[in-house]
């Protein structure tokens, strides 16, 4: 392991509703939802149909661009109903598990033939039971492809941000699925595997100890633990490069999957925020597209939540009917704030909230403090100012004011030569938090994104 890199940008705050690292296992559901636009960068073709008899591990449909990437029912059932969204895309499909336990097998991998086993044949297995889409490939974000080699893969075993899995406990008892995972991408690339850990975690044992990888510790506030502070620190992009990512719990599923030869059922996830109950504040087994509410329908605080997928910083609302993701791994729940401080900006604020010294918080110690968050955005939007205040809050060596600005202009040369093909929308989160002008930092660099990838560089 090298040195620690020390990341001096970013915010220390400390959220109430930390989620323990107690592991409850839940039980299997009566119907699971499969979510494909949860997916971004495919085109749907369906293989069954309403009625239909679907094995664990059946393909449900695949991608049009490559008929060689599918997707997988987790379970054994019969399909319900598939939802229909605007122009006939594909919002759902629900299959009842009717107690049905068919199971179809694939090639399963000892632990010594994934360190021979070709890199192609590893990605077209793994293509074809859908696990390839948990690895990102950047820029852009997108499921890896196969056919593809990355000049490097990042393996990120972190958690800065409120309320990400502890690592260390969801691996704990699945070292040899993750020691797989970590072979298998090996023969990924020609490049380096790097496993990226917090310096300050009190044990890291369960990544300390991997082998034939790059293992980088990395210390400060959020966001040293987002996955392009990484990228940028070890292995830069550059316009034509391209590097994959995936998260270590996620990892956990691909390991699985190669030493059993079977699709997993379940995954790790975590739960927080002040809006769950106490004891409903901890990790989770959970099986893929299981309703939320069958597991914390009971354990929401009493009053008007709001449902997270992923952290306070830069997770999606989702409705109360919603279900456990693919990808993601992290549930965060939050008391809708709807109320409204008479002249608040006239007040002292020694008990708001702010990263800005006209109030009085940050001269108490506000860092310090543990915080319970709501969802008011304490403001209305307005014009974007020029600042200057958002550079330190991102990792990355980049003007963020000028960027934002080149992505509203739609400016795609200029968002490039800024350095946005080694950002994330994630990476800007902390600015929308704290944006005197409460602009969505992270909206104008998906929409840019997403241009560059369409008009090509």
């Amino acid at each position: 392991m090298g040195s620690v890199i020390q990341i001096k940008q970013g915010l220390k705050l400390k959220i109430a509703g930390a989620p323990s690292s107690e592991i409850s296992e839940t039980s299997k559901p009566q119907k699971v939802t499969i979510c494909p636009k949860e997916i971004e960068g495919i085109k749907i073709r369906l293989t069954v149909k309403e009625g239909d008899s679907v094995n664990r591990g059946s393909v449900l449909y695949y991608n049009k661009k490559n008929e060689g990437y599918k997707f997988r029912s987790p379970v054994a059932g019969t399909v319900e109903s598939i939802v229909f969204g605007a122009r006939r895309s594909i919002d759902k499909i629900i299959i009842n598990t009717d107690n049905a336990d068919g199971v179809e097998s694939f090639k399963a991998y000892g632990a010594s033939d994934l360190i021979s086993t070709s890199g192609d044949e590893l990605a077209a297995h793994l293509a074809d039971s859908g696990l390839l889409a948990l690895i990102q490939q950047r820029p852009f974000s997108r499921p890896a492809q196969p056919g593809v080699k990355p000049k490097s893969i990042f393996v990120n075993a972190m958690s800065t941000a409120p309320f990400r899995p502890d690592i260390n406990a969801v691996i704990s008892g699945n070292e040899a699925n993750f020691q797989a995972g970590l072979d298998a991408l090996t023969r990924l690339t020609d490049g380096e595997v790097y496993v990226c850990i917090d310096a300050a975690a009190e044990n890291n044992a369960a990544v300390k100890e991997a082998k034939n990888v790059n293992v980088q510790a990395f210390s400060g506030n959020h966001p040293a633990g987002n996955t392009s502070t990484h990228i940028h620190n070890l292995d830069p992009i550059s316009p034509g490069d391209n590097v994959w990512a995936i998260d270590a719990v996620s990892l956990l599923q691909i390991g699985e999957f190669l030493l059993r030869g079977v699709v997993p059922d379940t995954k790790f996830i975590s739960a927080g925020g002040h809006g769950l109950k106490e004891g409903a504040r901890k990790h989770y087994r959970v099986f893929i597209g299981a309703a939320i509410s069958d597991v914390l329908g009971n354990e929401l605080e009493e009053g008007e939540n709001r449902l997270i997928q992923g952290d306070i910083f830069a997770g999606d609302t989702v409705s109360t009917d919603a279900v456990f993701p693919f990808i993601d791994n992290r549930i965060t729940v939050l008391p809708e704030d709807r109320e409204r401080i008479f002249m608040g900006w006239l007040a002292p604020g020694a008990k708001l909230f702010s990263t800005s010294h006209a109030f009085l918080s940050p001269w108490f110690g506000a860092a310090n403090k543990e915080w319970k968050l709501g969802t008011s955005r304490n403001g209305s939007l307005r014009a974007m100012v020029m600042t200057g205040i958002y550079d330190k809050y991102v990792a990355l060596n980049i003007m963020v004011d000028y960027m934002v600005r080149a992505c509203i202009a739609h400016d795609t040369d200029e968002a490039i030569a800024l350095g946005i093909l080694e950002t994330d929308p994630e990476d800007f989160a902390l600015c929308s938090m704290i944006c005197p002008s409460k602009t969505d930092f992270s909206k104008h660099i998906r929409k840019m994104l997403n241009e560059i990838e369409k008009e090509g560089l």
